[in-house]
């Protein structure tokens, strides 16, 4: 009953997915991506009713993009897909299962909770459009304390960092710091691997002074990097700003797998 999705799979399912949100869904701009990468995990009666992507990396799972059609819901479907996934990464020695969960969405949460996750932390989502704006003092971080920066977000997941990538993200210029009377803030920049001209920022608070600094910096940057659009990941919530615009906040779920 469940499958790895195929190229076949993409129509139906995204027949019950284009309604998911008031928006509308992104699966239909992830689809191509998530079946290259593999997982892209499908639940089958006689016909495809839901899907669910799980993204392996280090000591963990990343489960994503679960759709379930409306007429087959209520019935554990998603609840066997996350199942499944987690089987996959036991196979692989994976010690760590997160989703992210839209904090309004009980029957999401509930579905979880039966699984054994619990609320790690909360984010929120902003978006901020590019403008320019030379006001700002900042400098590029090349040494980050990993004790206190476990993960950053790319595509929106949640992913470990590790030496590999810190080294990465200071050759880059991809780590912004802001440091004001003893406090500061850290930004850590990342494009969007499914939108095109999106800036994914995982901005980590300490002071709203500081923070208010990496903003202005952060909008600079959009406009002198032709970005279309920037989005901000952050566990507190951000002071009032020019353009800046609260999204909606998210549950990061973890499970421990062993």
């Amino acid at each position: 009953m469940i499958r790895e999705a195929n190229d076949l799979d993409k129509i139906p399912i995204l027949k019950f997915c284009k309604d998911t949100f008031s928006w509308g869904d992104y699966v239909d701009q992830v689809w191509d991506s998530w079946l290259t990468e593999g997982n892209l995990l499908l639940f089958e009666k006689q016909f495809p009713v839901g899907i669910c992507h799980a993204f392996f990396s280090e000591d963990q799972i990343w489960i994503e993009g679960i759709r379930i059609d409306p007429n087959f819901r209520r019935q554990k479907i998603a609840s066997k897909l996350v199942k499944h996934a987690e089987s996959i990464g036991l196979e692989k020695g994976v010690s760590f299962s997160f989703m992210l969960i839209d904090t309004e969405n009980t029957s999401s949460h509930s579905m979880a909770h039966s699984l054994d996750y619990d609320i790690f932390q909360t984010w929120n989502f902003y978006s901020l459009m590019p403008k320019r704006n030379p006001n700002y003092d900042i400098y590029f971080e090349k040494s980050l304390n990993r004790q206190l920066f476990s993960h950053y977000v790319k595509s929106w997941r949640w992913l470990p960092i590790d030496d590999a990538t810190l080294s990465t993200f200071y050759e880059q210029n991809k780590i912004v710091k802001s440091y004001v009377d003893g406090k500061n803030s850290i930004a850590i920049l990342t494009d969007s691997e499914h939108f095109d001209k999106t800036l994914i920022v995982t901005l980590f608070s300490g002071s709203q002074n500081t923070t208010l600094q990496i903003i202005s910096f952060l909008q600079n940057y959009g406009m002198k990097k032709n970005y279309e659009r920037i989005q901000i990941l952050t566990k507190e919530q951000l002071p009032l700003f020019d353009l800046l615009e609260h999204r909606i906040s998210f549950h990061l779920m973890k499970k421990s797998l062993v």
